[in-house]
């Protein structure tokens, strides 16, 4: 009995942390992360590990450098990931509206394979990249620590990291982060 309340216990703590925004920036995390006002990056900006190739839902390599030159919003999220879902009619939303000026949403799904996630996508209108990253931890571990989903992050024209949300992000702080950086 003692365990089945520790590994609830451990679940709840779970799921609320993801639901929390957080900082550590001794862990790199910077959940909340403002873009300059100058539309730039900070000084000490790190530079996105681009060079991952993954499927996307019609079974096609997508590499990701090949959208260096455009600012890229990257999601890891899951199909089960309550705040996931949530933000993805945002990232919709921005691709509609900035996708013309150079902006690009890719979405790595962490969960399901290939037959669960093409639905998925269709039933939520995705019309952003959506690659598949299950068994894929090279490139979560590459943008980690992945300490909970969605984990966000907005990367620059030039490839760097400027922001990056663990955790459901306000639709405001990523709509007022992208302007900054097109």
């Amino acid at each position: 009995m003692r365990i089945r309340w520790t590994v609830a216990t451990l679940a709840a703590l779970s799921l609320a942390w993801t639901m929390l925004v957080i900082e550590m920036p001794w862990v790199g995390i910077s959940a909340g992360a403002q873009a300059p006002a100058t539309g730039a990056c900070l000084a000490d900006a790190k530079a996105a590990p681009l060079g991952f190739s993954l499927k996307d839902i019609n079974n096609q390599d997508v590499t990701l450098a090949d959208h260096k030159g455009k600012v890229i919003l990257l999601d890891f999220w899951a199909t089960w990931c309550g705040p996931c879902k949530v933000e993805i009619p945002w990232f919709v939303e921005f691709q509609n509206k900035y996708g013309k000026q150079g902006f690009q949403a890719i979405g790595i799904s962490v969960d399901d394979p290939l037959d669960k996630l093409k639905p998925y996508v269709a039933s939520m209108k995705m019309n952003y990249i959506v690659l598949q990253g299950l068994s894929n931890e090279k490139v979560q571990d590459a943008f980690g620590p992945m300490l909970g989903l969605p984990v966000t992050l907005l990367i620059s024209r030039d490839g760097k990291i400027c922001a990056k949300h663990t955790g459901m992000a306000s639709k405001e702080a990523l709509d007022r982060q992208i302007k900054a950086l097109l």
